[in-house]
């Protein structure tokens, strides 16, 4: 049978497509039903459904796992190109219509789960109708995500240069040392970067921004840097240095009420503090919604707000 535009057109629908992408990104039926709301036994309808239109497999299992076909992969290319375009039609109607409505998918890496609240909130009694999401993940999955496109905007520190990539930065992020209470250090009048490195350092795993930014400053200054143990956040950290398992560079914006209750004291060490920027990042050829423009327009034109804001948590 030959399946001619028309034919197909009649036959297939948007949420067949839907599901389609969502069992793509995920290679797996449940999670694609839990992405939108529905049962495994309904993706794999739909998919079949797609299947009989197209007249052929678009998924196959090998074992467990469920692969793409050549047919499949072919589908999600033009899939994605049609999603852009319903994405363009809801930005030109938004605008003639005047309004600024929809989802806002925001990503931001671990060090700025502190820093995000504060953003969102203004921008969201300025336009209730933008719908906002916020997944924190570490680095290296931020840089996926926005390789994938799966997000609007990224707040992030440390932004790769290699990549075609359009750059806000918003607000300086102050990685500064820091030791528990009644540690030996805070007896001294002077301590030697090296010294503070070598007083049972604790780390964030490797590839996260703030682990790249101290061992950038170590290599550049000529530091050696051993970490007495790994962890998988800055929260972590901050718990395991007021339990007194070391010392420790952190955000100063994640450590306020510490600082202040004296669970945790900065200390004066010479190069510190490290000062890197929190950036709103997101793809050069990215197609911008109304509610991204929108996010990004609010942010530039609040840059000294949001400064002012946080020195004021800081100080009060």
């Amino acid at each position: 049978m030959q399946y001619t535009v028309p034919r197909i057109a009649s036959r297939l629908t948007f949420r067949q497509l839907q599901v389609f992408h969502a069992v793509y990104s995920s290679l797996n039926y449940s999670k694609a039903g839990e992405k939108l709301g529905l049962t495994q036994p309904a993706v794999s309808g739909q998919i079949r459904q797609l299947e009989q239109v197209l007249g052929s497999p678009l998924f196959e299992y090998i074992g467990r796992r469920l692969y793409i076909t050549g047919a499949g992969q072919a589908l999600a290319t033009h899939t994605e190109s049609i999603f852009r375009e319903l994405e363009k039609l809801q930005i030109d109607l938004s605008e003639q219509q005047g309004n600024v409505a929809g989802d806002l998918r925001l990503v931001a890496v671990s060090t700025a789960q502190y820093v995000v609240p504060y953003l969102i909130k203004d921008f969201s009694i300025l336009h209730p109708n933008v719908h906002i999401t916020v997944s924190v993940v570490n680095r290296a999955t931020a840089l996926q995500r926005m390789e994938e496109n799966r997000d609007d905007l990224t707040i992030m520190g440390l932004v790769p240069e290699n990549r075609p990539l359009k750059v806000l930065p918003f607000l300086n992020n102050e990685l500064i040392p820091v030791v528990p209470a009644g540690h030996p250090l805070l007896t001294q009048k002077r301590i030697t970067p090296q010294q503070f490195l070598d007083s049972q350092l604790l780390l964030r795993e490797a590839g996260s921004g703030s682990r790249l930014a101290l061992e950038t400053h170590c290599f550049k200054n000529g530091l050696k840097l051993k970490g007495l143990m790994d962890l998988g956040s800055n929260a972590a950290i901050k718990h395991a240095v007021i339990a007194g398992l070391g010392v420790a560079v952190l955000p100063r914006l994640s450590l306020i009420s510490e600082l202040k209750l004296g669970k945790l004291h900065a200390v004066t060490v010479p190069g510190f503090p490290l000062n890197r920027s929190w950036c709103l990042v997101y793809p050069e050829s990215k197609y911008p919604t109304p509610a991204m423009k929108a996010f990004a327009d609010y942010m530039q034109h609040n840059l000294q707000q949001i400064e002012a804001q946080f020195k004021q948590l800081q100080n009060a």
